[in-house]
C-alpha cells in the first residue's frame, strides 16, 4: 500500500468515526463491478452521464448514425449528395471531439 492509499484510508476511518458516512446513498451495498484497467476517458463519461450530459462526440456520432440511416433509403440524386456531404461533415466534426479528449486528457 502507497503513502496515498495511506491517507486516503486514514481519511475514510476518520470520517467513518465522525459518522459521515453514514446514511449515504448505497450504504450497506456492495460497490458497483467497473471494468478492469477503468482508465479517465471511462470515468469521465461515467461521470457525464450521470450527470445527465452527453459528450460532444457521442451527439455527434448518433448523428452520424441516424444521418447514415437515412441515407440508405435516398436514391442517387442532389439531395443523397448533400447528405453525403454532411456525413462528411458531422464525421470530421466527431474525429475532432475525439482528438480535443484524447489531448486533453494526455496533458
Amino acid at each position: 500500500m502507497g503513502w496515498l492509499d495511506r491517507i486516503a484510508e486514514r481519511m475514510m476511518l476518520k470520517a467513518r468515526a465522525e459518522g459521515k458516512l453514514s446514511g449515504l446513498k448505497g450504504e450497506g451495498k456492495p460497490l458497483p463491478d467497473r471494468p478492469a484497467g477503468e482508465d479517465g476517458t471511462a470515468v469521465g463519461f461515467r461521470i457525464m452521464a450521470q450527470a445527465g450530459v452527453l459528450p460532444e462526440e457521442i451527439v455527434l456520432k448518433k448523428q452520424v448514425i441516424a444521418a447514415q440511416e437515412r441515407l440508405a433509403s435516398l436514391p442517387e440524386g442532389p439531395e443523397r449528395t448533400a447528405l453525403l456531404a454532411e456525413i462528411a461533415r458531422l464525421q470530421m466534426r466527431q474525429a475532432i471531439a475525439e482528438e480535443a479528449r484524447r489531448r486533453f486528457m494526455r496533458d
